[in-house]
């Protein structure tokens, strides 16, 4: 991004994380639900995947259920964008204090439970809730934790994202390339955790069943289970209505035999990821294109 263009940018984004550095949790929630209804009132941001992947993954719910989910779930986002705010604060220690005043984390000894197999720990988690905090929160429980993801761009952006993640204790591997990362975390008997709910094709991906469908979806976690014996737990979150991230870490999933299939074990997980949906339909990423390419039952075409 040519200079004229990034500082006028990077000047907006420095104005809005000082404005939500002083900006109230309660008003900061209220605007954010004010921001999500008037963009989806306007058709903007995705609408239109939204309410399509919402159609189709919950053809059980009636019309009108459906569409409050997604007006809840556009209240959502717009809070999401006033909490991403919260990373180019220029208040130095401020995301750290932030995550930490407005995150619960519960179940963190299925963590140590886990960990003390000392082979490693693989987290299977979602983008429910605020993801972000809910990294931040095992980090500042003091869990070594690696989260796999993408490298951003801007390199400025990459950077800062990068320098809050660790301010709050978490590193990241990134994609494509993350697995030299990935096994010396898991040697070092730490924590990875991957985002088991997104769009994956081969060769990181198997098709199995999710929500009706079979599409392409991530296989990595079973393939490294069994590759290194490392523990799986699964990781959820959503934001109460005080605002709060509530965090949970759950008890080790016993795959079993699965682990011999890659195409077994994949399903599992996959079917752990919808559970988490289900319960909080109204905070998981919608307007991802999770459904690419997606074999629909009859009656649910694609």
């Amino acid at each position: 991004m040519p200079f004229w263009q990034s500082a006028p940018l990077r000047l907006f984004l420095w104005g809005l994380g000082l404005a939500v550095t002083v900006l109230p949790r309660r008003a900061e929630l209220a605007l954010g639900s004010l921001l999500g209804s008037v963009a989806l009132a306007l058709g903007l941001f995705k609408r239109e995947i939204a309410a399509e992947n919402i159609r189709r993954a919950l053809p059980e719910l009636s019309a009108a259920e459906r569409a409050k989910i997604l007006a809840r779930n556009y209240e959502h986002m717009g809070r999401l964008f006033f909490e991403y705010a919260h990373f180019f604060s220029p208040v130095p220690g401020h995301y750290r204090r932030y995550a930490a005043a407005n995150s619960r984390l519960y179940g963190l000894e299925n963590w140590e439970k886990a960990r003390a197999k000392g082979r490693g720990v693989l987290i299977v988690s979602l983008h429910l809730g605020w993801w972000e905090m809910q990294a931040a929160s095992g980090g500042l429980a003091g869990m070594p934790l690696t989260v796999v993801t993408t490298v951003l761009k801007p390199a400025w952006l990459h950077r800062l994202f990068t320098t809050r993640r660790l301010e709050t204790g978490v590193r990241a591997a990134f994609h494509p390339g993350s697995v030299p990362a990935v096994l010396k975390a898991l040697r070092r008997g730490e924590a990875v955790a991957f985002m088991n709910d997104q769009y994956a094709p081969a060769p990181m991906g198997l098709r199995v069943r999710f929500f009706g469908a079979v599409v392409d979806t991530l296989s990595a976690v079973g393939l490294l289970a069994k590759r290194t014996c490392a523990a799986i737990i699964p990781a959820t979150s959503y934001r109460d209505e005080d605002g709060v991230t509530r965090v949970f870490l759950g008890a080790e999933l016993d795959l079993g035999a699965d682990l011999d299939d890659p195409l077994k074990a994949t399903q599992a997980l996959a079917a752990v990821v919808e559970k988490n949906v289900r319960d909080r339909p109204e905070q998981w990423l919608w307007i991802h294109r999770r459904f690419k390419r997606a074999e629909w039952p009859a009656g649910r075409v694609s």
